[in-house]
């Protein structure tokens, strides 16, 4: 009896799951593994990651729900590239079926798991399953990648049918599911050397089911998407993005949602969504993006060398309120708003005048939704060394967004308790406050709350002195 192997790696789900329908479609026996890859995990910076708990407990809820339809979920610890194909040799598989990565340490990965399965007179088949147009599917009239977003967002819609939502029935098929081989179990976190997390603290449910919570409480809020997205202290975003980034929602269901709503909310909504595929495609044809400058002439910028900086960023030191809670934000839970990721990127760059790529890494690091492609792409964007880049002399003042996305104060107040008498409006530029009113709300500058470590104007008129040597041009208005 010919059979396969479907190995999950970023779609921890068991429905709308592209290389799991064509497995069960085509194999009468189907087996699933999913491999806590050593590649991944033995570089990470921190034994307590709220990701691995993520992935871990959405296994956990994969493997029940594989059991319930007859099958199961074989679960490996180890160097991905020598697990796959030894697995796959036991199990005597015809093929290992999965659902393709774009990013460049995946595709090496693959490729060295497909020459070692060829080897053994195995198949490699990946199919697209994370995004709705991949590769080469949407290009310019001149069959180029597109690289900046509103044409592409065009062409994207243009090219959109039906059949590009349609789920994958992985039911229909359900019971070609191969059952669990004997004495299989998921290794524990400790065993792992990994630690619980705050996860359940933050309010984050892992899995399928977790997923689906937040997708049906968004759908009541979608209609005013738009309008609240940008105001952090409101429930205003779809907080889906880690579910996204583990496959534990389905993209097509999402994308499908949004294009049946329509309206200015659900257009909005879905123009994010196109935004990351933008970003997949990006990476795909332009890997050198990793570690330098979409164009390359920014990498002639020279950012400073200044750690005290860095680190005081890294901190919550920074003396702006907003750059500030938005820091606390990201080291307390691993999550942070769309505006607010923004607004810390262009004060790393722009202000502080440090290298993206540190900011970048910091983010790797620290996001539970981390994605190489827009993490990568939003921080060229806001460093204007990318793609549809930000004009160099854009730059955000920090003053102004936490004026406009923040107007009472509430979220820096929730990350900033230091601030929580501070007068409505002092709360922006807190050293404004004379001595009197620090005294009044408890809070002195340089001592409760710091200074600003830089002064923004000044900052400003290095940035623009900066971005000199690439060229030159009329700045905007601040």
């Amino acid at each position: 009896m010919s059979s396969a192997l479907v190995w999950f790696r970023r779609d921890l789900r068991d429905f709308d799951h592209a290389a799991l329908y064509h497995a069960l479609k085509r194999f009468p026996q189907v087996f699933c593994v999913f491999v806590f890859d050593t590649a991944i995990l033995d570089v990470l910076p921190k034994r307590a990651d709220r990701r691995v708990e993520f992935i871990h407990a959405s296994v956990v809820e994969l493997d029940a729900a594989l059991r319930e339809k007859g099958g199961g979920l074989i679960v490996r610890h180890g160097a991905a590239r020598d697990v796959i194909p030894a697995l796959a040799a036991s199990l005597r598989v015809t093929a290992v079926l999965a659902n393709g990565d774009y990013e460049p340490a995946a595709i090496a990965r693959d490729e060295d798991v497909a020459e070692r399965l060829r080897v053994q007179g195995i198949a490699f088949e990946s199919f697209k399953d994370q995004v709705i147009f991949e590769k080469s599917e949407v290009l310019t009239k001149s069959a180029t990648p597109f690289s900046v977003f509103t044409p592409y967002k065009r062409a994207w819609l243009a090219a959109l049918t039906d059949f590009h939502l349609k789920a994958y029935p992985v039911e229909k098929y359900a019971a070609h599911l191969a059952p669990l081989p004997a004495g299989e179990s998921i290794p524990s976190l400790a065993e792992m050397g990994f630690e619980p997390t705050n996860l359940q603290e933050v309010g984050i449910t892992p899995g399928m089911a977790g997923g689906r919570k937040l997708i049906d409480d968004f759908v009541r809020r979608i209609d005013r998407y738009k309008a609240r997205r940008d105001f952090p202290a409101s429930k205003g975003v779809s907080y889906l993005s880690v579910h996204l980034r583990f496959g534990t929602v389905s993209i097509r269901e999402l994308a499908r949602l949004a294009h049946a709503r329509g309206g200015e909310g659900a257009d909005t909504w879905l123009s994010e969504l196109i935004w990351r595929d933008f970003y997949f495609q990006i990476l795909w044809h332009n890997p050198h993006v990793v570690g330098a400058s979409f164009r390359p002439e920014y990498d002639r910028v020279r950012w400073d060398d200044a750690p005290d900086l860095f680190a005081a960023w890294c901190e919550a030191r920074t003396g702006y309120p907003i750059v500030d809670a938005a820091m606390r934000q990201i080291a307390h839970s691993g999550y942070m708003h769309n505006r607010l990721r923004m607004v810390v990127a262009s004060f790393l760059t722009k202000d502080l005048g440090i290298d993206w790529r540190l900011g970048e890494k910091y983010f790797a690091d620290e996001l539970n939704d981390f994605d190489l492609s827009a993490n990568n792409g939003g921080w060229q964007w806001a460093a204007s060394t990318g793609c549809d880049a930000q004009p160099y002399f854009r730059i955000f003042n920090p003053v102004n967004q936490s004026e406009k996305f923040d107007p009472d104060g509430s979220f820096i107040r929730r990350y900033l308790p230091e601030l929580a008498k501070v007068p409505d409006k002092f709360i922006h530029a807190p050293w404004t406050m004379p001595p009197i009113d620090q005294k009044l709300a408890g809070c002195e500058i340089g001592k409760d709350y710091p200074a600003p470590i830089v002064d923004h104007a000044k900052a400003r008129e290095r940035t623009l002195a900066r971005f000199g040597v690439v060229k030159s041009a009329e700045p905007a208005a601040d």
